[in-house]
């Protein structure tokens, strides 16, 4: 009998991508899908560094972090449409969970699709972060933590200074994430890392190994207080953060700040339209370029002009007598100055020009001031200012494509309300996808008073607020002006809607193995809705959180329309030949039914891969 294939509910597998990677540069390198790592020396030639001394960063930790990378998670993202707004017209994601696993889940169906990311990540300052006290219990620490099953559990903890392997546990905790972060941008991507001075060093390191040092961008700095402390013990007051960024390739750049058109004038009428005054000065010295280093003479007065010997002057001499020709040199009343040029609006190949990486004119302050004003309560101290995230995403994505931001550190949501709003203001089509761990707020503060049991629901609050904001202020609904997206899907980190057999958790002894056997005769959990299962099968099988999904009816039964007949997904618990040809008959790329369905019909079985087969249908899997 012809096998059907079973739908991989794990997360993606890291090392089987990396080695793909290797394949296509090496293949020659590769034995019965084996690296030969001696041949791999021999095409790599001097490139080699022989020895153990050599230029790099490590910690302890860090040759874990590796394995927590390479582990695929066995959870799922159940959807919670009573939390949601619009969710199932919206494209915008906000996913309750520990990031690290969310990341994984992520990584079959937004693998290379993401513009830019965004993360306001715990500065470890001493008391600001949890995370789980070991990698390898990730999700069962998390469903433990966050009360989905019983039993103590691992607990999640701050990281204080008096613990030793201060900075370790840091990095520990910030590796695995950035590394799988990566995978998901696009070959153009950008990634903007807050930090303060904590950590800006180890940062740095850890970024320029994992997105390679030629793709640091550049390091902004945010003058985030307004007014000077006064209360530092060592009389320094520390007024600033940064903002580091780095590309996934050298596609990547940062967009620049739109050129100020006001600059332009036409206060000659000149036919040529709008000018504004530029310097003649260059950038090289005689040594270097000899040729931009003569004298300029004024035919009309005779004055001459000498360049600065450190820069030159811009053009060679051929270029600048052109500009003489066309009158538009402009000679400087005072002999002592030096001549400038006309530069014209029509000849800008660029309206954008280089972005500073100084940010001095928004602050701290305002950030709590609009979470204060929009909850109208305190919340959370010091979020980051809707206006600098607002810049950031100008920076990093494009306003005509439907580019996704991704904060996987999202706090009260901010970056979710800057995509917003830039929308709104611009009429942008980005999506935001924000994670937030549910972690509980302080039981004595306003907002846990309020209801707002953890930092993930006061982010969820925080959105439906901006949306309800946005509706009163342009008087749209989401079906008026397409263009803005007003809603978001929440979904919840939580173990997966089917049992899935893992040797490493099974006892050898023969009364665990039957026990498991006997779990997995039904491997469906029964809480499970249809909902549940429909989407855990979307992103095990490569698919967006946010893909077009439509109920059909074949044969009298339910069938899933995925992006428009892609694929099929059928959750019957009985299937029969007649759904079984329907199905084929739509021709999708793939079809997914309960393997429950067949009821241990071999005859079936057989039936259906030979009717998918005779219909061209390749993929058909159960699950």
């Amino acid at each position: 009998m012809s096998e059907i294939k079973k739908l991989d509910l794990r997360s993606m597998g890291i090392i089987e991508e990396q080695k793909e990677k290797l394949r296509k540069l090496f293949p020659e390198v590769f034995t019965e899908d084996k690296i030969d790592f001696e041949k791999l020396k021999l095409t790599l030639g001097k490139a080699i560094e022989v020895g153990k001394e050599r230029y790099g960063m490590t910690w302890p930790g860090k040759v874990v972090c590796f394995k927590i990378i390479q582990s695929s998670s066995i959870g799922t993202l159940k959807p919670c449409r009573e939390e949601s707004v619009n969710f199932d017209t919206t494209e915008n994601l906000f996913i309750e969970g520990d990031n690290l696993e969310v990341l994984k889940l992520l990584q079959k169906s937004y693998y290379g699709k993401v513009k830019m990311i965004y993360i306001d990540p715990p500065y470890n300052t001493g008391n600001d972060f949890i995370y789980p006290d070991d990698y390898k219990e990730n999700l069962s620490t998390y469903l433990q933590y966050t009360g989905q099953v019983d039993g103590e559990g691992k607990k999640f903890s701050t990281n204080t200074d008096t613990e030793g392997r201060f900075h370790s546990k840091w990095l520990n905790m910030m590796y695995p994430r950035l590394f799988l972060a990566k995978n998901l941008l696009k070959m153009d991507g950008i990634i903007f890392i807050s930090i303060d001075d904590n950590e800006l060093a180890n940062l740095r390191k850890v970024c320029d190994e994992i997105f390679g040092e030629e793709n640091f961008i550049t390091t902004m700095i945010w003058k985030s207080r307004q007014n000077v402390d006064s209360r530092s013990l060592n009389g320094a007051s520390n007024d600033h953060e940064y903002i580091i960024c780095y590309r996934k390739s050298e596609l990547g750049k940062i967009r620049g700040k739109e050129v100020d058109k006001n600059k332009y004038s036409n206060p000659d009428n000149d036919v040529r339209g709008p000018w504004m005054s530029s310097p003649l000065d260059g950038i090289a010295t005689k040594e270097r370029r000899p040729n931009l280093h003569y004298t300029i003479t004024n035919s009309k007065t005779g004055i001459k002009y000498e360049p600065s010997p450190e820069n030159g002057w811009r053009f060679q001499k051929s270029t600048l007598q052109k500009l003489i020709n066309e009158n538009r040199i402009l000679w400087p009343k005072n002999p002592t100055s030096k001549p400038r040029f006309k530069r014209y609006l029509n000849e800008l190949q660029n309206k954008y020009t280089g972005f500073s990486s100084v940010l001095d004119t928004v602050f701290t302050t305002q950030g709590t001031r609009e979470l204060r004003t929009l909850m109208k309560m305190e919340t959370l101290k010091f979020p980051k200012p809707v206006v600098m995230n607002k810049i950031l995403i100008e920076q990093g994505t494009d306003i005509s494509s439907k580019d996704i931001v991704l904060d996987f550190f999202a706090g009260s949501s901010t970056t979710a309300h800057a995509v917003l709003d830039l929308n709104k203001e611009d009429g942008g089509n980005r999506k935001f996808i924000m994670v937030q761990l549910p972690e509980i707020c302080n039981e004595n503060s306003e907002a846990y008073k309020a209801g707002y049991k953890t930092i993930s629901d006061i982010g969820k609050e925080r959105i439906r607020r901006v949306i309800k904001n946005i509706k009163k202020e342009t008087g749209q609904t989401l079906f008026k002006n397409k263009k803005i997206d007003l809603g978001f899907k929440v979904f919840k980190l939580h173990k997966s809607n089917f049992k899935i057999w893992d040797a490493e958790e099974i006892s050898p002894d023969k009364a665990s193995i039957e026990k498991q056997l006997e779990l997995h005769i039904d491997h469906i959990d029964h809480k499970a809705s249809q909902d549940d299962i429909l989407y855990e099968i979307l992103l095990k099988a490569g698919f967006g959180l946010t893909t077009k999904i439509e109920k059909i009816n074949l044969t009298g039964k339910a069938v899933y329309s995925i992006e428009g007949g892609t694929m099929l997904i059928c959750l019957e618990k009985v299937l029969n030949k007649e759904l079984i040809k329907a199905m084929a008959e739509k021709q999708p790329s793939r079809i997914i039914c309960l393997d429950r369905g067949f009821a241990n019909n071999d005859q079936l079985k057989t039936n259906a891969v030979q009717i998918m087969k005779s219909k061209g249908v390749d993929d058909f899997r159960t699950v």
